[in-house]
Parts: structure tokens; sequence; C-alpha cells
């Protein structure tokens, strides 16, 4: 049990050395794969001669087999060690970097062969992701679940800090060659292996796992449909994950297209996005509990309003600037609805809800990315930020429009101060995991 100086600060998961394994070797692999993200799209422009919808293909192709993959990936992490898989996972998906930077060091690389490799590693992403999610329960408990989210987040935001940056100076430096950002992300996976290999398995706090069995993932599907709380939280992760998170787009064609620039200043602009991303996950990582349902809404409708600002920058600078609170927004609201539903829902479930969660933030982007990409391309880069922020305000005003139905709303005036008040009655609480219809508990 922990002790009540432990649920404390910031940092806290930290103190748990199985997370601190996974978290020091979680920011050198990230470093690798945002260098390879980076990249990767460097490439796909080189290849395609600046075309968006090729760029917006990739990225489709990489996320494309969430929709696929990912529902059953949830049901394999809550039948089997979460350990072990990782083992796995991260061993192919190490491989695959290094095929596509041998690939590239050959001359040998073509665009078909970026599109396959991209669709590969999707493949094993799609399983990979949904079982760190609830790998992350098992190394620090629930008491420390909250904190260690966002930490997650503030590690992936600073590797996101990092690594797109040092893939621009490298690619720069060997004259527009990639192979070396690709090389660097396939030795990064080995420390991942590594750290999970170290761990001790007897300071892990496993759920028992579920038996084998016909109908377990409808039996996932079928728990979140009967809660309205994860129905919000999946619908404007479906939203805001097809249509506004979309920045390796949209930076990548706002360097090129309007503002003429090289790798350099692609990765200068993912830095300053990721700048704002590490603040809201700091400030993220303050919080303890499960977060309110308006704070996702507000959220939602923050993002979107400073991605349509961000399309109407004259400049390199100002976008560059403005770049960083939309950044910060785009967290808040990705931890927020992360930790809602995590902490929402039966730990012998959370690897399915946790995998339809990725599917709805994730598998969005086979279709939005190439939506996203053919806007650009069609009427100009800015109209890619402003369509993706327009629709997130769109979801975020609908959800809460849902949010306030049932309520009773009066508005009351005063002869003196204060003239105007509003009065909206308090609804029902939202069921816990333990109340909801078929949740199990967790006592």
């Amino acid at each position: 049990m922990s002790r009540p100086s432990d649920r404390s600060g910031s940092f806290r998961s930290l103190r748990v050395r199985n997370y601190r394994f996974y978290a020091a070797s979680n920011l050198v692999s990230l470093t690798g794969t945002w260098m390879q993200r980076i990249g990767q799209d460097w490439l796909v422009l080189q290849l395609s001669g600046d075309n968006g919808v090729a760029l917006g293909v990739v990225t489709a192709l990489q996320f494309a087999p969430t929709l696929v993959l990912s529902l059953y990936g949830g049901v394999l992490a809550d039948r089997y060690p979460k350990r072990r898989m990782l083992v796995a996972t991260q061993t192919l998906m190490g491989l695959l970097a290094l095929l596509l930077g041998v690939l590239v060091a050959s001359d040998g690389i073509e665009l078909w062969h970026v599109f396959v490799l991209a669709g590969a590693l999707g493949s094993v992403s799609a399983v990979d992701a949904p079982v760190r999610q609830a790998f992350v329960a098992e190394l620090v408990g629930p008491d420390l679940l909250v904190n260690a989210v966002s930490l997650n987040s503030t590690i992936f935001n600073g590797a996101r800090l990092v690594g797109p940056a040092v893939a621009g100076l490298l690619i720069g430096a060997a004259s527009g060659d990639t192979a070396p950002a690709f090389l660097v992300n396939a030795a990064s996976f080995a420390v991942t292996i590594g750290a999970l290999l170290a761990m001790r398995p007897g300071e892990l706090h496993a759920t028992a796992p579920v038996a084998r069995g016909r109908g377990q993932l409808r039996e996932g599907l079928a728990y979140v449909w009967s809660r309205p709380d994860l129905r919000l939280a999946m619908g404007l992760a479906l939203v805001l994950g097809t249509f506004t998170f979309n920045s390796q787009v949209t930076i990548a064609l706002m360097a090129r297209e309007v503002y003429g620039l090289g790798a350099e200043a692609f990765g200068l602009l993912t830095t300053c996005f990721a700048v704002g991303s590490l603040s809201g996950a700091f400030l993220s990582a303050r919080r303890s509990a499960r977060p309110l349902q308006r704070f996702l809404v507000l959220a939602a409708i923050a993002f979107g309003l400073l991605s349509i600002a961000c399309g109407l920058m004259p400049t390199f600078w100002s976008f560059a600037v403005l770049l960083v609170p939309t950044g910060a927004a785009g967290l808040l609201f990705a931890v927020a609805n992360n930790s809602f539903v995590q902490l929402g829902v039966d730990p012998q479930l959370r690897g399915r809800v946790m995998a339809l969660y990725f599917t709805c933030f994730l598998g969005g982007t086979p279709l939005g990315a190439p939506l996203i990409g053919w806007i650009s391309e069609r009427f100009g880069a800015p109209w890619g930020f402003v369509t993706g922020g327009a629709v997130a305000v769109l979801a975020g005003t609908a959800a809460a429009v849902w949010l306030s139905r049932g309520r009773r709303v009066r508005l009351e005036a005063h002869v003196v101060p204060p003239r105007l008040q509003l009065h909206v009655a308090p609804r029902a609480p939202v069921p816990t995991a333990a109340e909801a219809p078929g949740g199990r508990g967790t006592g």
C-alpha cells in the first residue's frame, strides 16, 4: 500500500522501480520513433514531389491497421502477460525500422516500399498500443494511474521535443538523407526490450488473466455502450483523432508550401508544437482524480479554436509561436480523455476498453489524414488546420449540448449586481465501473 507521501508530487510514479525502467526506456525509444516519423514524412515528400495526398496516404497506412487489429490486441492484453507481449511487439517494430533504414542507405528505396513498411509498422503498433496502455496500470496500481498516464504523455512529448529537432539536424547534415533517422530508431528499441526484461515481475500489479472464451470482444463493446460517460469520451476521441490531430501532415505542408523552408524548419515547427504539448503534460501530471466531462469538452473546443488560429498565421514565426499553446491544448485534452477512460473501467476489461479507445482515437486517421492532405493540396495548406479546428469546435459544442440535456436551466434578473445569474440544476452522478451494467467492480 502506498504511503501518503507517495501520493504527492508531479513525478510520484517514478518512485516505483518498474515504472522508472519503463519511463527511461520509453524516453529513448520514443525519441527514436519521432525521428523516424520526421524522416518518413520527409522521405515521402522527396519521393512524391511534395505531394500532400501521398503524405496523407502513408500516415493513413500506418494507422489503418488500428481499425482491424487494435480491438483484438485489447483481447490479447486481457488474456496474456503484457510484459511478454511487449517484448515481442517492440522487437518486430525495431526490425521494421532497421529494414527501412537499410533500404534508404542502399539507395534501393521506392515510394511503395515506404507504404508497405508503414502498413506493417501500423499492424504491429495496433496490437502494441492497447497492451502498453493496460500495462501502465500494472506498473503503478490504481492510486498512481492518473499521474503515470500524465508522465507517459510528458515523456512522449519530451521525445517529440528532442526527436524532430535531432532528425532535422541529421537529415540536413546528411544532405537530405533520411537513413540515419531510421537506423537510430531501430537501435532505440533494444533499450526498451532490455528494460522490460529487467523489471521485477513480483512487483507488478497484475490483474487476473481472462480465460480464453467466445464473445470477449463483444463483451467489451457492450460494456462501453452501456456507459454514457465512456461513449462521450470515445466520440470526442474519434472526431478529434480523425480531423484535428494531424500535425504530422499539416505542419509539414505549412513548412514547405506556405513558408518554402526545409527539413530543419520542419523539425523546429514540430518541436514548437511539442513544447506546448510538454507544458500540457506537466499541467496534467498535477491531477490526481478522474477528470470531469465538462473539462473534456472545454479542452476540445480550445484545441479547435487554436488550430483555426494557426491556419490563419501570416508569418513563419507567428505560426511557430502559436503552435505552443495549440500543442498544450491538444495534450490536455488527450491526457484527460485517456485518464477519464482508464479510471472508469473494470480492470479485467481495461485492455479491451483501451483498445476501443485507441481504435477511436487513431482509427479515423486513415480517413482523416488523406482528407486533410487533399484539402491542403486543393485549397492551400492553412485550410488543413482551419478544417480540423472547426470540426473540433463543432464536436465540443455538440458534446456540451448533449451533456446539458435533461438539466433545468434558468436565468434570473436582479436589480443589484450580479444582475444576471445562470442556474443549472445538477444531474445524477456518472456511474462507476462497479455500478455500470455488466461491471464486475474492483473490490
